[in-house]
């Protein structure tokens, strides 16, 4: 739950900047932000996490397994949440851009006051899913050694060669868990909707 967490949080931070600089007007800030959302979306989570396991230490950039399974998973989700924000970023009128040019306010106070609060609303949901399918990805970082709750369920069976106690324990967790996720962030929708 701890790489989820601190997946989710990179991702939220990461993926503002990266919906930010797609929606750019300058190429030298658009084209790299749309190559690198475009180039993580397209490819699987699996590799990503093998390239920056195993391919950067030879480049001298070495990271401990639960270090590249943080970043890997919220770098992958970055980019799709992303593009969560440039929707909901579209989703704010144009009039309310308009008017943040015409009273020259400060761009950074301009989307911290005014069009981050309204593109809230609209992508709520999509994060909320986001997270959970965060969540239930963290299994694949497995592959380069992180042992999460699946791995130790696979450790635990391989104890007495019963694989099906275990896993399904880990089933009903991850289903517990999303079904409480899913029910918080419904409530967080909910609160927002009211005011």
């Amino acid at each position: 739950m701890g790489i989820t967490l601190i997946g989710f949080l990179i991702a939220i931070v990461l993926g503002l900047f990266l919906a930010i600089g797609r929606r750019s007007r300058r190429l030298w800030l658009s084209w790299p932000a749309t190559g690198l959302i475009e180039f993580i979306r397209s490819t699987p989570l699996l590799i990503q996490v093998y390239f920056l396991y195993y391919v950067l230490p030879n480049y001298g950039v070495s990271m401990s397994a639960m270090q590249v399974g943080i970043l890997g998973i919220g770098l992958h989700y970055a980019c799709y949440i992303a593009e969560v924000y440039r929707g909901g970023l579209d989703a704010v009128p144009r009039a309310q851009w308009e008017a943040v040019t015409a009273l020259n306010i400060a761009p950074f106070s301009a989307y911290r006051n005014i069009i981050l609060p309204q593109a809230l609303r609209p992508i709520l949901p999509p994060l909320g899913n986001y997270l959970v399918a965060m969540l239930k990805d963290t299994p694949v970082l497995s592959a380069i050694t992180v042992v999460e709750i699946m791995q130790q369920a696979k450790n635990i069976g391989s104890e007495n060669f019963r694989y099906l106690e275990p896993i399904t324990m880990v089933g009903l967790f991850f289903l517990a868990l999303s079904i409480a996720l899913a029910y918080l962030v419904r409530r967080l929708e909910v609160r927002l909707e009211a005011h």
